[in-house]
């Protein structure tokens, strides 16, 4: 006997991605994700493929190894089959070994509802989409130690989102995921600076000549969208990091390393003005070797001159950045009296031939 199903909808919106109208209205409503037009289980029949409905639906399951994404790696989102909901990024996607698409956390720790499965004689946590209440999958706690999860999900439930397409359908919001992409369809450059207090190195750099976009935010740890919270335990392995977009006409790397190490302290181990901890470490994340090649030459020099002392900025190659919550964002703009460890006025300084 077939388990009932009990819907918490009675009617739900058709798949984003096939109504223009409703895209356009997703651009406006980005918060949201919902569908304005709503549509009756009969009609879902029609839009969608009799496996997305079986699944979707019906709590079905998909065969593993013979569904669309188990072995997706283009970078992008996965959105929810029917309303277009965000559900997971390919940042936190890996390999299980399974045969079904697997992540570590949902999308910015997004909720979903969890409900207690015991079909098949077996106890299991069932995971539904919230906006369209689509059947996904399961959550198991085997998955790999940063979180311990491991989100086991049907690609019949999902519709893959590609990075180079986020923006023009309605997810720019959440393109800090993928800074190459983003920099490279708008002639750009993109570099991570770890410098202190973010508060202070996204007002320094938004002043720099040739900057474009600056975000506060966390990179160099291993736990996925980790709150200001959490970094400031010491525990994340995170550093507070702005994510800065240059455009390379204007402004070379090489001078904005120069303003980086001269707009704080890179000899000073774990501590920037009056904050300390490992989270404010001075720190530098490049993509590709060119990047690589520019950081350790402009190292090499400033160890060499002698000027700064022994720089302890830690380098290492860009894996994920994570954008800190509004509250953070632009905090000095707004709040212009509040604390700085930054000498913002060196922004608007030539620089010297020496640094």
């Amino acid at each position: 006997m077939k388990p009932v199903i009990v819907l918490f909808l009675l009617t739900v919106c058709t798949a984003c991605s096939r109504s223009t109208a409703v895209e356009e209205n997703m651009k406006n409503n980005n918060d949201k994700y919902k569908c304005d037009t709503a549509y009756s289980d009969s009609d879902l029949k029609k839009i969608l493929s009799p496996e997305q409905y079986r699944v979707a639906r019906e709590n079905g399951t998909e065969a593993p190894f013979q569904n669309e994404y188990w072995d997706n790696k283009s970078p992008g989102i996965y959105v929810d089959v029917v309303s277009g909901e965000p559900l997971f990024s390919s940042t936190e996607k890996f390999d299980s070994g399974t045969g079904w698409p697997s992540f570590t956390i949902p999308l910015e720790r997004r909720g979903m509802r969890e409900l207690r499965d015991t079909s098949f004689g077996m106890t299991r946590i069932e995971v539904r989409s919230k906006s369209a209440d689509s059947h996904l999958g399961h959550l198991f706690d085997d998955g790999p130690k940063e979180t311990g999860l491991r989100y086991c999900i049907n690609s019949a439930s999902l519709r893959f989102i590609p990075a180079e397409q986020m923006e023009e359908k309605g997810y720019g919001n959440m393109m800090y995921l993928f800074p190459e992409i983003y920099a490279q369809k708008r002639g750009w450059d993109f570099i991570v600076f770890g410098a202190g207090c973010f508060w202070g190195a996204e007002a320094y750099f938004k002043r720099v000549s040739g900057v474009r976009e600056v975000l506060p935010g966390y990179s160099g740890g291993k736990i996925p969208y980790p709150s200001y919270e959490d970094v400031c335990s010491g525990k994340t392995g995170h550093a507070e990091v702005v994510l800065v977009y240059f455009d390379p006409a204007s402004v070379s790397l090489d001078d904005l390393l120069r303003h980086f190490f001269r707009m704080h302290d890179p000899s000073s181990l774990n501590r920037q003005g009056n904050d300390r901890g490992t989270q404010y470490r001075s720190a530098l994340y490049w993509h590709g070797d060119a990047q690589r090649r520019i950081i350790e030459s402009r190292i090499k020099k400033i160890n060499a001159s002698g000027k700064y002392g022994k720089i302890v900025t830690d380098t290492a190659q860009f894996r994920v950045f994570y954008k800190a919550g509004d509250y953070h964002v632009d905090y000095l703009g707004k709040n212009p009296s509040g604390y700085c460890h930054v000498n913002l006025r060196m922004a608007d300084e030539p620089l010297d031939k020496d640094e």
